[in-house]
């Protein structure tokens, strides 16, 4: 054998794995810049309440700035919460934090659950909260439409279901997104955001007060969760919807 030969090729392959893992690196990086925003984001004065108030932002960022429209959406079952749904199965509740696999497990219990996103912030007791998605990537902010899949003794034993139809709105054209930096400053500046509060998770989605009708009207929206609270902006009027939150004035 050609040591000095072999030891050429092998070292032509390290540098040639660094370089592939450096591409990957730079590109990971490249990525995260160009879906999240630092601080700096947002405007001074909110920066300079944010200090004086000791309000906490966790959560990235997000940068992207869609073009969506509004939604209506109707029940297919009753409106509301079905009653539980036993399953035939139970499965393991540990299934909920592995990819594709709670999918898989449960796609012939409930054919419906590739169409809903789980939401790691609804924190209930025994319950694990789904979110139905809009154009299969954003989520509909909204109690009476969700998934809720019922555990206990580490296994998910059975759920409940509204089933909706979602359909884009005619009735007014596609309009870009506020940025989710201005919708957060919104909150800050105009007091919305008690002091000493920790922002956890800053999410995209579709929201709508709900109404008695039969058809639903939903506006994509940012979703602010605190520690103590929801918020939600309006995505293109940028108002400010708190149901679960009192305004805080000084």
């Amino acid at each position: 054998m050609d040591w000095g030969r072999a030891k050429n090729v092998l070292i032509y392959a390290f540098l040639l794995l660094n370089l592939v893992l450096s591409y990957q690196l730079w590109t990971d990086v490249r990525e995260q810049a160009n879906t999240n925003l630092d601080f700096t984001s947002l405007g001074a004065n909110t920066q300079k309440v944010m200090k004086e108030k000791n309000i906490q932002i966790l959560s990235l960022i997000p940068s992207y700035t869609p073009v969506l429209p509004k939604i209506t959406y109707h029940y297919l079952s009753g409106e509301g919460i079905s009653t539980p749904v036993v399953l035939d199965q139970p499965i393991d509740s540990k299934l909920v934090f592995i990819g594709n696999d709670l999918v898989k497990a449960l796609a012939n219990q409930i054919p419906q659950i590739n169409q809903y996103q789980f939401d790691s912030t609804s924190r209930e007791d025994g319950i694990f909260v789904f979110l139905p998605l809009v154009e299969e990537k954003w989520p509909l902010f909204n109690d009476q439409t969700r998934l809720s899949l019922i555990y206990s003794n580490q296994k998910i034993n059975s759920y409940q279901l509204s089933l909706i139809d979602i359909v884009p709105s005619n009735e007014e054209e596609q309009q870009k997104v506020l940025p989710a930096a201005d919708a957060l400053g919104t909150l800050i500046d105009n007091n919305y955001i008690p002091p000493n509060s920790v922002v956890k998770d800053i999410k995209l989605g579709y929201y709508g007060e709900t109404f008695n009708s039969e058809n639903q009207v939903a506006a994509p929206a940012w979703r602010f969760t605190l520690e103590n609270g929801v918020y939600y902006v309006q995505g293109i009027s940028g108002d400010v919807i708190s149901p679960k939150t009192e305004k805080v004035k000084e």
